[in-house]
């Protein structure tokens, strides 16, 4: 039997490749997602934020609820840190409590959206989708808002200490950034990015169509018989259009002269001496199997 050949629309196989594309770069955004909250979760812990340079006399680093001074009058090599989340009172500016307030609100709702991921196994995916994406972008919002409110703290007495009496709001004096705070900002902006993304994949869908009815299996035969061996393609051709097998029979070979086979008969051909009347029809008989 020969080999089946499917036909498929176009339609059909694009509606297919995006489909599966789609469910790649699902799978990247959530993979992203839980990313982004583990990174802004290490962004909010650390005490990386701001920190003392080589010109600053008292040695420490600033987070967002949480500072660590060295030496502290014992040793340099001791490290106190202060700064508990269950205590606002301990935060010593009102801008960084603040910040603080909403770096913990976006933390919280960047693990909320990771849980979230579990209901793509029981709710539809354009509407988990587009509930992750308005959760991103209130995640963003409120690092966003942490990140911009944090430097209105930096006229603290306890920052001062350490960066210097010209530190002020936006003005670090004698300190400098740490990584904390660029990975804080590289965070919102990967928000912004993850929840973009979700209201594409949420909105850009494709209804699959039906398939065509000249999408059928055909065989090679079928196909003018130039895609198998003519085996092949006599066997499809006789059950496509169910045609009896027929065996064709050469005239005998004469070792005398003859007339053509395909000639047409005039009234010479009598004269012939190897003229038989049993021949005088056609030399070629076909016989039904």
């Amino acid at each position: 039997m020969g080999s089946k050949v499917e036909y498929v629309d176009s339609s059909q196989l694009y509606a297919t490749n995006y489909v599966r594309n789609a469910k790649a770069v699902g799978v990247l955004w959530g993979i992203f997602t839980v990313c982004y909250a583990i990174i802004v979760a290490v962004a909010f812990i650390t005490p990386e934020w701001i920190g003392d340079t080589t010109t600053s006399e008292n040695p420490a680093r600033f987070g967002l609820w949480n500072s660590c001074y060295f030496g502290n009058g014992v040793s340099s090599a001791v490290e106190d840190c202060q700064g508990k989340l269950d205590e606002l009172s301990s935060i010593p500016s009102m801008a960084l409590r603040v910040a603080a307030i909403f770096g913990g609100v976006s933390v919280c709702i960047a693990i909320v959206i990771v849980v979230m991921l579990l209901l793509f196994f029981f709710f539809q995916t354009t509407t988990v989708y587009l509930l992750c994406g308005w959760l991103h972008i209130l995640s963003a919002g409120c690092l966003i808002t942490s990140i911009v409110v944090f430097p209105f703290g930096w006229d603290s007495p306890n920052i001062q200490k350490t960066c210097g009496p010209n530190a002020k709001s936006y003005n670090l004096g004698d300190c400098s950034f740490r990584w904390a705070y660029l990975l804080a900002v590289i965070a919102g902006v990967d928000a912004l990015i993850l929840s973009a993304l979700a209201f594409i994949l949420a909105t850009r869908h494709i209804k699959l169509q039906p398939e065509p009815l000249y999408a059928s299996t055909l065989r090679k035969g079928e196909m003018n018989g130039y895609l198998g061996d003519s085996s092949v393609s006599m066997a499809g051709s006789r059950k496509s259009l169910n045609l009896q097998p027929v065996m064709l029979m050469p005239q005998p070979m004469m070792d005398q002269d003859r007339f053509s086979e395909f000639s047409n008969r005039t009234g010479r051909s009598h004269k012939g001496a190897m003229y038989r009347p049993e021949y005088a029809s056609s030399s070629i008989h076909n016989f039904q199997l």
